[in-house]
């Protein structure tokens, strides 16, 4: 080692191979700073650096310090064993899948190294366009005398009398050492015990880095570090209150586990070492976001509102009909923050049908009321075009105009809407990013309302809000969180919940039927009683067009079989994101007419849709979607008088997960416990989009597994924040959070 480089975590990738780590030179690290680059924060690869590098955690952990041996192998036990190649890996051809692709079997016949017991059998399935190559790969680096390591659930074999591993695909193999010149370059013997004989790390491939390769340069690089140059982030005090372990043993043992560590803890993220980088992310989230809704209570947008008695009163004469409590009491929360001198900033989440439009339009009006002009943007022209509509009638007794604003308008139109907002003449805009365009400007804004906020990037919501006087926002979701989480993952928005369904609606009954003939005759009755009654139906698909790697109905091939062959008596449209803006215009404006009796499409009916004589929603292949998305495509039927109904069309081969999903669905309308639930299975970044929300994507922290930390970080946060005045640590941990790229990134929001 002393010969070797020292090295810091500031150090860059391109500059490793001057520290000697073995057969990492120039071109591997460029290879390795290429594919570090877009796991941390889209760096270019010149600044991509050994703390990137060591912030790639692994998958999972493997016990290797004391392998199976063969002879106490029994059926469904998971376990790791150390083999070599007995025969060289062979193949066959299995089934054919279809007429352009093959099937292949590829198998290795394997003994331990202590010779225990009758060989085993470890083998995949290959196939696709780079099936022979792939099998060359193998067929070239598994010949006899190889060594490699092999983890997973045996299986007896009652034909081979032995036992057997099939892997999902062949990197779950990992080879250690082999005996021939050829591989000699791309297996080092004298690294073996990295890899065997303690706990391993388990990384996912990274570019051209397979899981073995990433272990030797982590550890060849932990190595070259000393403590001293690992700096620590946390205060002293905090370390002590919350246990929490040395940045620097963090970084460590997180990669490569102390022998004596229960592995349990690791798998389950609650070893010392995930703990300490848990806290730390979540930690510097809190007190970053505690900067942000610091700094906007501190603003001002220039007038309190006056809401009164007469203004409410005023409110109530023109509102069709009577609110629920959860709507009043949200309307309570929304108005206190417009009297505040600071701009609100709230969060209004509801179930599809809750009432969160009326909602939406009573705080337009006090802001109106007030002299100030307000903003409804929405993520469709379909959807602005039905608020536009339904805000007018509402309003229509009242002295305010409302008018919308949207790309497809002529350009003639475009002009003299622009020209009355800015001089104040329009009260109310509804429209899409056509509102956020430089050429539209406002007199007043003092509301701005965002539907569907999941939609928008938080560069486009910051460009709205920008058009005001630190204007009022109000952000609304169909897409229920669990408050605890909503707070974090909407930054500094106050949270609102309206959690209560207005009187009178009929539950949308749903049900899992199998692909089969029987069950889709079923399911063609339905479809064909409702349509006879005057209703329509949706039916959604995952494709557009046929894919040659899913055996999954397309929504192309599907739309002409059901124009042409199963309802050739009834108008079938075609709607799915590949097609032209007036194209899909045209199809939903024909479905809202009731010219299209079946609307045949993929999930861009997820929002926006408001048809109320719709009743029948139809998911093919209802087993790929998530559960928040099933609830939203379900929302889009149920919102007329009649019984709609929600048919989840799946698979006979179903995973466990979307079993327990798909029922789920059948047992329950209620958008939060699919919500709760979806988080569970799912987890919060895939189902809020934490991106477009606005939040920085976490290394480590999980909202849901992590919530206890995550409510001990806020704690900390909040301490520290209100010491800012005080004291000078304080106010440098400030001071880095404000210039931390991640917390810039979600301060637009």
């Amino acid at each position: 080692m002393s010969n070797r480089a020292p090295l810091s975590l500031n150090t860059r990738i391109l500059a490793l191979p001057d520290s000697r780590i073995p057969r990492f030179g120039p071109q591997s690290a460029r290879k390795l700073a290429l594919a570090l680059a877009p796991v941390s924060l889209g760096k270019d690869i010149t600044s991509v650096s050994v703390e990137d590098l060591l912030n790639y955690l692994p998958a999972r952990y493997e016990d290797r310090s004391s392998m199976v041996e063969i002879r106490h192998l029994y059926h469904g036990l998971e376990a790791s064993l150390d083999l070599t190649v007995r025969i060289s890996g062979g193949y066959q051809v299995r089934n054919r899948r279809s007429f352009r692709q093959r099937l292949y079997k590829f198998e290795i016949s394997a003994i331990d190294q202590q010779r225990t017991g009758r060989p085993v059998v470890v083998w995949w399935f290959i196939s696709g366009a780079r099936a022979h190559e792939i099998i060359t790969y193998y067929s070239k680096r598994l010949v006899p005398g190889t060594r490699f390591v092999a983890f997973g659930t045996w299986e007896n074999d009652p034909q081979r009398g032995t036992y057997s591993l099939r892997l999902n695909k062949p990197d779950e193999l990992e080879l250690v050492a082999v005996d021939d010149e050829e591989n000699e370059a791309e297996t080092d013997p004298t690294l073996a015990a990295i890899h065997v004989g303690r706990r391993v790390p388990i990384y996912r491939k990274l570019g051209d880095f397979r899981t073995k390769r990433l272990r030797e340069i982590v550890h060849q690089s932990l190595g070259l570090i000393s403590d001293q140059v690992i700096d620590e982030t946390l205060p002293a005090d905090l370390r002590s209150r919350q246990k929490l372990i040395a940045r620097g043993d963090a970084l460590r043992y997180i990669h490569f586990p102390a022998e004596d560590a229960p592995l349990d803890e690791y798998h389950n993220a609650r070893s010392p070492a995930h703990r300490r980088l848990i806290f730390e992310e979540l930690f510097w989230l809190a007190l970053g976001l505690s900067v942000k809704r610091g700094k906007r209570i501190r603003e001002s947008k220039g007038a309190a509102l006056k809401i009164d008695d007469a203004i409410k009163k005023r409110i109530k004469s023109v509102l069709p009909f009577k609110l629920t409590e959860a709507q009043r009491r949200v309307v309570k929360e929304i108005f206190r923050d417009m009297k505040s001198d600071a701009p609100m900033n709230r969060l209004l989440q509801g179930d599809v049908g809750s009432g969160k439009t009326i909602v939406a339009v009573i705080a337009m009006l006090a802001a109106m009321e007030n002299d100030h002009q307000t903003a409804l943007m929405v993520p469709t022209e379909i959807l602005a075009e039905q608020h536009a509509s339904n805000i007018k009638r509402i309003l229509a007794s009242s002295p305010y105009r409302v008018e919308l604003l949207t790309g497809s308008l002529k350009t003639a139109d475009k002009k003299r809407l622009r020209a009355a907002i800015a001089a104040g003449e329009i009260h109310a805009v509804v429209g899409t990013h056509a509102l956020i365009q430089e050429s539209v400007a406002f007199k007043q804004l003092g509301l701005v309302v965002i539907d569907e906020q999941h939609r928008f990037g938080v560069m486009q919501r910051a460009e709205l809000r920008a058009r005001g006087m630190n204007t009022d926002v109000l952000v609304m979701t169909a897409t229920p969180i669990p408050r605890s989480l909503a707070m974090t993952v909407y930054g500094d928005l106050d949270v609102s919940i309206i959690d209560e369904m207005p009187p009178g609606r009929t539950p949308i009954v749903t049900k899992v039927f199998a692909d089969n003939a029987t069950d889709r005759k079923e399911v063609k009755q339905l479809l064909a009683r409702e349509m006879r009654a005057g209703r329509q139906v949706y039916v959604v698909y995952p494709l557009v067009e046929e894919s040659e790697k899913m055996d999954l109905r397309d929504a192309t091939r599907r739309y002409e079989y059901l124009r042409d062959k199963v309802f050739p008596g009834f108008s079938v449209g075609l709607l799915h994101g590949r097609m032209k803006p007036e194209e899909k215009e045209e199809a939903m404006h024909r479905f809202v007419k009731n010219e299209i009796q079946i609307l045949v499409s993929t999930t861009v009916i997820e929002v926006g849709v408001d048809v109320p004589n719709a009743s029948v929603m139809v998911i093919e292949h209802a087993e790929r979607f998530g559960l928040s998305q099933l609830h939203q495509l379900r929302g889009r039927v149920g919102r007329g008088a009649q019984q709609s109904y929600c048919v989840l069309l799946a698979a006979d081969k179903q995973t466990e997960v979307a079993r327990e999903r798909l029922g789920i669905m059948e047992e329950t309308n209620d958008g939060f416990k699919i919500a709760e639930k979806d988080l569970e299975i799912r987890g919060p970044g895939e189902i809020m989009g934490t991106r477009q929300a606005g939040l920085p994507e976490f290394r480590i922290a999980n909202l849901v597994r992590d919530l206890e930390i995550l409510q001990a970080a806020r704690k900390e946060a909040d301490y520290y924040f209100n010491l800012a005045n005080k004291s000078p640590e304080a106010a440098r941990m400030i001071e880095r959070v404000q210039n931390d790229v991640r917390m810039k990134l979600a301060a637009v929001g």
